[in-house]
């Protein structure tokens, strides 16, 4: 097993505990600290920062270090000076919206726990032949959700591809992507959303830490 696969395989079973990963976009490591102190305190210990902002590595480093119990991952990697940041502050996974070869072949390179975005049969097949085996099902609903998601499985299944569907998962849906083998995780795009952190509405957020977590459990 090369490191790469090593990683992706911690990085999956962290990922297949929490069930339901926050997607979040940061614009202080005061607003990361205060949501990822949420998150470990109502059961929900885990995290994708979006390198969707100049904030995000910093983040990452603080939130590494004064949460070590979180399985803190960075979202939005569209390039390889951002794969390597991602780690370099302690990422413990990284993924991105769609499948850039050269970001993906330079995380099998260094042996990071890397998932690219996928839609089609084509990128997954891609995806698969440089060694991926755990890809995110990005835009989820926009490509046909839960179904298209079934559909595109059969022909993989054999290969043992794992997913985590983002984009459009809700406490309303979740639950059906979460019902299929496959599914890994989902991105929780609804949690810690960036009005309610501007806002200050932590226990807005709160509460929707912990309906996700309930919802998990009654699973």
């Amino acid at each position: 097993m090369s490191q790469y696969q090593e990683k992706t395989a911690q990085a999956v079973a962290a990922l297949s505990k929490i069930r339901i990963v926050p997607v979040l976009v940061l614009e202080s490591v005061t607003d990361g600290l205060r949501i990822c102190e949420l998150l470990g305190q109502w059961g929900l210990p885990g995290a994708e920062i979006t390198f969707r902002t100049k904030a995000a590595p910093e983040i990452i480093r603080e939130v590494c270090r004064r949460f070590p119990e979180l399985t803190v991952g960075a979202g939005t990697i569209l390039n390889v000076k951002d794969l390597h940041r991602a780690f370099e502050a302690g990422a413990r996974f990284a993924v991105a919206p769609g499948l850039n070869p050269v970001v993906l072949q330079e995380a099998v390179r260094s042996g990071y726990a890397f998932s690219p975005g996928v839609c089609t049969p084509s990128e997954i097949e891609q995806a698969h032949e440089m060694g991926a085996s755990f890809l995110k099902f990005f835009h989820a609903e926009a490509m046909g959700g839960v179904a298209t998601l079934k559909a595109i499985l059969a022909p993989y299944k054999h290969l043992g591809i794992r997913f985590m569907p983002t984009g459009g998962v809700t406490t309303s849906n979740a639950g059906e992507y979460l019902a299929l083998p496959e599914v890994v995780a989902v991105g929780g795009t609804w949690l810690g959303k960036s009005s309610d952190i501007a806002a200050g509405k932590w226990d807005v957020i709160a509460d929707g830490i912990k309906a996700a977590v309930a919802m998990t459990a009654a699973r």
